[in-house]
């Protein structure tokens, strides 16, 4: 059987748990998914509402002060909130790249400082992380030791060290200054637990995102080529070959299903730096070539986007006045109306806790977007028991 590129678009959404919102915990919500992308605190809150049938975020709060949930720097050299049963074996795959990206910059080679000098430290870091520490303190520990070089010191080890951000309160359980905390997480795998790591890490993978290539879960890791294919190998027969658009050849989970290519697809507003948008190469399965350099800034920003119908059509931010949606094609009233509802019920969610999310990122509409149309969905109307009537106007052009 041969796949067309609409169901590996249905495949993937339902994976990821976009067809829809299923009941579940939100510690399984999340190792269903993989990952969850977590630089900015909203992100993995967001994303979950997107997935979670009557998501409490209350609910995530818990699950990060608990442990249940980890929030530390994996794939891609970023943040990221996973299960916590999946945190050591994601850390064991990726340690390598980790500590390479940290240890042979610049910024810490212009150092002087040695690979050995911040190995070194690890022991230490991790009695010193006993309990949650800032940044700040961590570097006013060492630099007793090795004085104006503390900062970038601790800068590499953060990346690379078994540590997690620790939940300091505010409205997304982390806000500024970072606290960390140590893990339970070996310093330094042992081979054979690496390999093991990144085969558990390719698995979850392919049951969040799959079917897919090798080089689309090089690109989700940034562990290369050669490693996811040594990975498929070593899996055998728990993966299996699929044939996709133009003979490419995929890899599934052997017990893995695809949606039906008619299946129906509810529209959604996915958070910054959504995992769903990241985890194929370039474009990606959600993301319509032409609308990525809106999407994607030249900084590696992904704004918050509006799914229509399984694709990316356009954007979304709070303002003063309530949530604004602007989409990059012209959508008809059904496919309005559905993303109006879903924005209500975000406002929502938005004003038990952050109202203005986002907000640091606003200059990215200032030059506004081409051949939009626009609809901002009013506080107001978002209140429960409030009516859905919001008119759909054109966007200025710039």
């Amino acid at each position: 059987m041969s796949l067309t590129t609409r169901q590996l678009t249905l495949a993937t959404l339902d994976r990821q748990l976009l067809l829809e919102r299923r009941r579940l915990d939100v510690a399984e919500a999340v190792r269903q998914v993989c990952a969850l992308q977590a630089q900015t605190p909203a992100s993995p809150y967001v994303a979950l509402w997107n997935r979670v049938r009557d998501f409490v975020p209350a609910d995530l709060d818990a699950a990060f002060a608990d442990g249940r949930i980890v929030k530390a720097t994996l794939m891609r050299i970023t943040l990221h909130a996973v299960h916590a049963d999946d945190y050591g074996p994601y850390r064991a795959a990726m340690l390598t790249a980790l500590r390479t990206s940290r240890l042979a910059d610049r910024r810490f080679l212009a150092t002087g400082l040695t690979p050995a000098d911040a190995d070194g430290l690890l022991p230490e870091l991790a009695g010193f992380l006993a309990r949650p520490r800032t940044g700040a303190e961590v570097e006013s520990e060492v630099t007793g030791r090795f004085g104006e070089h503390a900062h970038r010191l601790w800068w590499a080890l953060r990346a690379y060290a078994p540590v997690r951000h620790a939940p300091v309160g505010g409205p997304w359980s982390f806000t500024l200054p970072n606290s960390y905390v140590g893990s339970s997480a070996a310093p330094v795998p042992l081979p054979e637990e690496a390999d093991t790591g990144v085969q558990w890490l390719l698995r979850s993978y392919l049951r969040a995102f799959g079917p897919a290539t090798a080089q689309d879960f090089a690109r989700f890791t940034r562990l290369g080529r050669p490693a996811a294919t040594r990975a498929l190998q070593e899996l055998g027969d728990q993966v299996v070959r699929v044939t996709g658009p133009d003979d490419t050849t995929l890899f599934d989970l052997a017990d893995a299903t695809v949606p039906a290519e008619d299946t129906p697809v509810p529209p959604r507003l996915l958070p910054m730096w959504d995992s769903s948008l990241l985890a194929h190469t370039v474009p990606g399965r959600f993301m319509p070539q032409e609308y990525r350099p809106l999407v994607v800034r030249r900084n590696g920003d992904v704004l918050p986007c509006l799914l229509v119908d399984g694709r990316v059509a356009g954007v979304w931010r709070t303002t003063d006045d309530g949530l604004e949606l602007t989409a990059f094609r012209k959508l008809a009233k059904a496919e309005w109306q559905g993303l109006t509802e879903e924005a209500e019920k975000l406002s929502v969610l938005l004003a038990d806790r952050e109202p203005t999310v986002y907000r640091r990122y606003r200059h990215w509409w200032e030059k506004g977007f081409p051949h939009a149309e626009r609809v901002t969905v009013s506080a107001r109307r978002a209140a429960p028991g409030a009516r859905r009537s919001v008119p759909a106007t054109p966007a200025p052009r710039p």
